[in-house]
């Protein structure tokens, strides 16, 4: 969502600090030029962030899953990030401690 919408004349002015601001707020700032079509100013994690999203929802399948999966952490039943990299990591100390077989 743009944030701020600064003139051309002003962005030249104050462009380090639309800048710096795109990147710490994760903010949008809109250049507008007179007659012709506004320039946004965004921080390129965000950029890359909003690009990945837009592939993602891109297929029906992807944003089918992607909601059912929002549902699941939304009623409770989703399981957080560190837990899952928690247990996979018990699980792969516990296989590495298993006697190999021999094939046969």
């Amino acid at each position: 969502m743009v944030k701020d919408i600064l003139t051309y004349t002003d962005a030249g002015k104050h462009l380090k600090a639309a800048v710096d601001q795109a990147i710490r707020e994760r903010t949008e700032t809109a250049i507008a030029r007179s007659g012709r079509k506004a320039v946004v100013i965004v921080g390129k994690n965000e950029r890359d962030s909003i690009q990945s999203t837009l592939h993602l929802l891109s297929s029906r399948t992807n944003a089918a899953r992607l909601r059912e999966s929002v549902a699941q952490l939304d009623s409770g039943r989703g399981i957080e990030r560190d837990t899952i990299e928690h247990e996979v990591g018990t699980l792969q100390r516990d296989l590495g401690r298993l006697p190999l077989r021999a094939a046969g």
